[in-house]
């Protein structure tokens, strides 16, 4: 591939993400939207977060893990519990790294 293919090949992405990004700010006027659709897109962001956390809690190198020995699921429940008792996610990610990581480094699984 040659740089200039490679430079109307960035170009090209670049217009193409301003152009969808911006598609919807051409318009004065709000754009009529269903109600359901409205209250989809309030838990879309929500959504894409599990499509990228499950595959790294359920997997590991392609395929679902086997065993209940995973340090990933105790960090999940232990995150899960203290995110419901607290309601912070900061102190969730802190509480689902601690313990991931005493699992992996203290007790070597």
């Amino acid at each position: 591939m040659s740089e200039a293919q490679i430079w109307l090949a960035i170009a090209g992405l670049a217009g193409i993400s301003v152009l969808a990004r911006g598609f919807f700010m051409l318009s004065d006027k709000p754009w009529p939207m269903p109600e359901w659709l409205r209250e989809l897109l309030k838990v879309a962001p929500l959504a894409a977060l599990v499509a990228v956390i499950a595959p790294e809690v359920l997997m590991s190198q392609g395929e679902l893990i086997q065993t209940w020995r995973d340090p990933r699921w105790p960090a999940v429940l232990a995150a899960t519990a203290y995110f419901f008792w607290q309601r912070s996610i900061l102190g969730t990610i802190l509480v689902g790294m601690a313990v991931l990581l005493g699992l992996r480094l203290g007790l070597g699984w």
